[in-house]
C-alpha cells in the first residue's frame, strides 16, 4: 500500500486500506452523494515532473487526487492504482484531499533551496473540482504563490475559479499568472455522457469571458478532440467560434490520447455508447496511446485556420528555456498538457 508517501507521519498501524492518520468522510448531501473524501496530511506538495518528461514546466501542485468531473477519457485515472484504488468508478468517487496543502506550500516556497520556478496546477486532476467547494484549499495556495511572487498557471474545467478572482488579480500584479480553461467541444449531448461531472461547456466559456472582462487573459485548451465524435469540420468550427466569442486569447487543440488506465475505461464507455466505433478506435490507436501523427496534424491545422478566421491566434510555442510538451507515464501526480502561462501548440 502506497498511502504513506502522502502522509506526514508513519502510521503505527494500517487498518484496512488507510493509515491511522487518514480520515475518510462520506457526506450524504446532493452535491457529494456517493463520494468519499480521504483527508491526508501530505509530506510534500510541490512535485517535480519526472526528468524523462518533455512537459514545458518542471513543478506541479495538486491538492487533490481523483476527480468528480468523471471524464471517461481522463489520463490521470492510472494514478489511482498507485494507491490501490479503482481507476474507474473509484477515480470518480474516492477523492484524496491534501488538507494541509496551503500551509505546506507556503513552507516549501519559503525554503532556501526553492528558486521561484514556475508551478503548474490542474495538471493531474482539476484543482477546482467540486471537492474544492467544500475544502477551499485554492485560496490559500494562490495566496502563498502571490506572497512569494512565484509564477504559476492553472488549467481547469471548474467554474469555482471565479470565486478566487480577486486573489488571481493580486497575484497577476506581482508575478506571471496563466489561466487556461479546458473546452474540447460544445456538443452538450456528448458532454453529458463523456464529462458527466464537469460544468457544461457553455459555463466554462462563461469563465473565459469573466476572467477576460476582469483583466486576466485566458486561453483555452481545446481538449480532447475526440475522433469520430467531436472532430468533424462542422463541430470544430462550432467549438472554435464559441471559444473566440468568449474572448479567449488563444486556443490549443489536443487530440484524445488513451494511456493505460484511461484506455480501458474509455473503451468500455465507447462499447456501451458507440459500439460501431470500437473497431475504428482499435485501428486508430493500434500503435499506442496517441492518435497517429497525421491525425494530430490535421486537427491542429484545421483549428489554427479556424482560429485565424475568427481573429484569434494559435497559442505561442514554449520559450527556448522550456521543454516541448509530451504526456508521459509517471508514478506520482502525472501532468497533462496545459497552456498555462506558457501557451502550447501540439503537433
Amino acid at each position: 500500500m502506497r498511502w504513506t508517501n502522502l502522509s506526514e507521519g508513519t502510521p503505527a498501524a494500517a487498518p484496512a486500506l488507510f493509515g491511522t492518520d487518514v480520515v475518510s468522510r462520506t457526506f450524504d448531501t446532493p452535491e457529494f452523494r456517493g463520494i468519499t473524501f480521504h483527508e491526508v496530511r501530505a509530506r510534500s506538495i510541490v512535485n517535480r515532473v519526472p526528468g524523462s518528461s518533455r512537459m514545458p514546466f518542471e513543478w506541479t501542485v495538486n491538492p487533490y487526487r481523483g476527480c468528480t468531473h468523471a471524464c471517461v477519457y481522463c489520463f490521470a485515472r492510472k494514478t489511482h492504482s498507485y494507491l490501490d484504488l479503482d481507476t474507474g468508478t473509484g477515480f470518480d468517487t474516492q477523492i484524496v484531499v491534501k488538507v494541509n496543502a496551503p500551509e505546506l506550500l507556503r513552507r516549501e516556497l519559503g525554503a532556501r533551496r526553492w528558486r521561484g520556478e514556475h508551478v503548474a496546477m490542474g495538471t493531474n486532476v482539476d484543482c477546482y473540482q467540486r471537492a474544492e467547494g467544500r475544502y477551499g484549499l485554492m485560496p490559500g495556495v494562490i495566496g502563498a504563490l502571490r506572497d512569494y511572487a512565484n509564477p504559476f498557471s492553472i488549467l481547469t474545467k471548474g467554474t469555482l475559479i471565479l470565486r478566487d478572482l480577486d486573489l488571481l488579480r493580486q497575484a497577476a500584479a506581482v508575478t506571471e499568472v496563466g489561466i487556461s480553461v479546458s473546452v474540447g467541444f460544445v456538443d452538450t449531448a456528448l458532454w453529458r455522457t463523456v464529462e458527466p461531472g464537469a460544468p457544461a461547456p457553455e459555463r466554462r466559456l462563461g469563465v473565459v469571458r469573466a476572467l477576460t472582462d476582469h483583466g486576466i487573459p485566458c486561453g483555452v485548451l481545446m481538449a480532447p478532440v475526440i475522433p469520430y465524435l467531436s472532430d468533424s469540420p462542422e463541430q470544430l468550427r462550432a467549438t472554435v467560434r464559441a471559444i473566440a466569442a468568449a474572448g479567449a486569447r488563444s486556443v490549443t487543440p489536443l487530440a484524445l490520447h488513451l494511456r493505460p488506465g484511461a484506455r480501458e475505461w474509455f473503451m468500455s464507455w465507447l462499447a456501451a455508447h458507440h459500439p460501431r466505433l470500437v473497431r475504428r478506435y482499435r485501428a486508430l490507436y493500434a500503435e499506442g496511446a496517441y492518435a497517429p501523427r497525421w491525425y494530430q496534424r490535421r486537427i491542429t491545422g484545421q483549428v489554427h485556420e479556424l482560429a485565424a478566421e475568427y481573429g484569434m491566434g494559435p497559442a505561442a510555442r514554449p520559450g527556448a528555456h522550456r521543454r516541448p510538451p509530451e504526456a508521459l507515464d509517471a508514478p506520482e501526480d502525472t501532468p497533462r498538457p496545459t497552456p498555462g502561462a506558457t501557451q502550447l501548440t501540439l503537433l
